[in-house]
C-alpha cells in the first residue's frame, strides 16, 4: 500500500513539473504576449455583421 501511494505521488509530481516546464517554455517563447490577436483570428473579416454565412445541416428525419 505504501509503495502504491509513493508511486501515485511521484507520478503526480512528474505531471506537475511537466506542466510548469510547459508554462515556462510558453512564456519564454512569447505565447502570451498578444492574446487579443489570437482571440480575434477565428473571425472572418469578410462576413457581414449580424448575418452568419455558415449553418448547421438540417435535422435528419427518423425512419
Amino acid at each position: 500500500m505504501t509503495r502504491l501511494l509513493v508511486a501515485i505521488i511521484l507520478v503526480a509530481v512528474l505531471f506537475g513539473l511537466t506542466a510548469v516546464a510547459g508554462l515556462v517554455w510558453a512564456i519564454r517563447r512569447g505565447q502570451f504576449r498578444n492574446l487579443t490577436a489570437g482571440a480575434r483570428s477565428i473571425f472572418d473579416n469578410e462576413e457581414p455583421v449580424g448575418r452568419p454565412t455558415d449553418a448547421f445541416p438540417p435535422p435528419r428525419e427518423e425512419e
